[in-house]
């Protein structure tokens, strides 16, 4: 039996910092501290030759349980729907209104930080919303 392996979700974006502080906003995740021998993120990237500045970003799981999360600047735009995405879990163990509500609750607050609410599904039990982030990558509120 082979052992579970730790993983990282990586974002090709147009603007790794920015995205990934979205997501540290989303999820409760920490910008993890800059580089060894730098005082800040600032000093680090004016250390890179100009093409390599702001070209990654990463965030992780302030308990250390979630993947981190790596974004990394390509020239492309997004062109097509994700194949992969992430469902943000906040209605776990609900049902009905009270899981409809946790969903409309949260999906609200991620519109305040400039998600896009695309739509609400429900079916009188059960409930998701699918969103758009900072970016146009689909995620959903689950």
């Amino acid at each position: 039996m082979s052992a579970i392996k730790k993983f990282q979700v990586t974002f090709d974006c147009a603007e790794p910092e920015r995205l990934a502080r979205f997501w540290c906003e989303v999820l409760g995740y920490v910008v993890p501290p800059p580089p060894d021998g730098f005082a800040t993120w600032d000093d680090f990237k004016c250390s890179q030759p100009p093409e390599q500045q702001d070209s990654w970003f990463a965030c992780s799981d302030p308990s250390g349980v979630g993947p981190r999360l790596y974004f990394q600047r390509v020239p492309e735009g997004k062109a097509a729907k994700n194949r992969v995405h992430l469902d943000v879990r906040v209605g776990t163990g609900l049902v009905g209104t009270e899981r409809l509500a946790a969903l409309e609750a949260e999906c609200a607050r991620l519109v305040l930080l400039g998600a896009v609410h695309v739509r609400t599904l429900y079916d009188g039990n059960d409930s998701c919303i699918p969103m758009l982030d900072i970016e146009g990558n689909e995620f959903c509120i689950d």
